[in-house]
């Protein structure tokens, strides 16, 4: 049996290197891979492009590595929640694509399932639009997407195994699953680090063939961006 098993997150992200393309999964700072950010940010990294949903917050996830000008461009589809990639966005020090969230996850699928490009209607007489291709169908206008991959993909799971298979729980499993199939090297941290074979294999999201390194991650933060409690 395939182990790929790696010491921890310094040695999975050692032969990171600069003006790489990276993914990262998770969705807000749910599933976030928080240890291989913390790897990275160890290392003298720069002209990243970073594709994920969002940037993290000012003090946590990407936002940490944006404060350290590691980050070239971004490749998002929300990004609100983060005032330094405002000011280096409104500043010109940052290049931004900003995708519509499903296109973003169908462009990163199709980058893993090995599809150059799809037709989507999303985008269509809007900004998103410009320098793209646009064909009719049935009627209806759609424009042409690429795919999307990665020299190197981050993932968070819950519970995987040492031949890299991998559960998702509740939302985490937003991204996370498809950008591993997007890499062409993926790192998984996980919760639970279990032998080959302990998992269910009705109940794996990811099978172990997509995924190249993998540790047991420590001290998750489970931050939330947004607190709202009631008065």
């Amino acid at each position: 049996m395939i182990n790929k098993t790696v010491a921890n997150a310094e040695e999975a992200v050692k032969d990171v290197f600069s003006n790489a393309v990276l993914m990262f999964g998770g969705f807000g700072l749910s599933g976030i891979p928080e240890n291989s950010i913390k790897a990275l940010l160890k290392k003298d990294l720069k002209g990243l492009t970073c594709i994920s949903n969002n940037a993290g917050v000012d003090d946590f996830g990407i936002g940490l590595m944006l404060q350290k000008r590691m980050v070239k461009k971004m490749i998002s589809s929300y990004v609100g929640e983060n005032a330094e990639f405002e000011r280096q966005l409104l500043s010109g020090e940052l290049e931004v694509e900003l995708i519509p969230q499903g296109t973003l996850a169908e462009r990163v699928r199709a980058g893993g399932a090995g599809i150059p490009a799809f037709f989507t209607p999303a985008g269509v007489g809007t900004e998103v639009a410009e320098g793209k291709e646009i064909r009719e169908f049935d009627g209806k206008l759609y424009l042409l997407e690429r795919w999307l991959k990665a020299d190197f993909a981050f993932v968070k799971a819950w519970k995987g195994d040492t031949a890299g298979n991998l559960i998702f729980k509740g939302t985490a499993r937003n991204f996370n699953p498809m950008m591993a199939a997007a890499g062409k090297i993926t790192i998984a941290e996980v919760e639970e680090l279990l032998p080959a074979g302990e998992l269910n294999p009705n109940e794996i999201h990811t099978p172990g063939i997509y995924v190249q390194r993998i540790f047991q991650g420590k001290d998750y933060e489970k931050r939330i961006e947004q607190r709202t409690v009631r008065k």
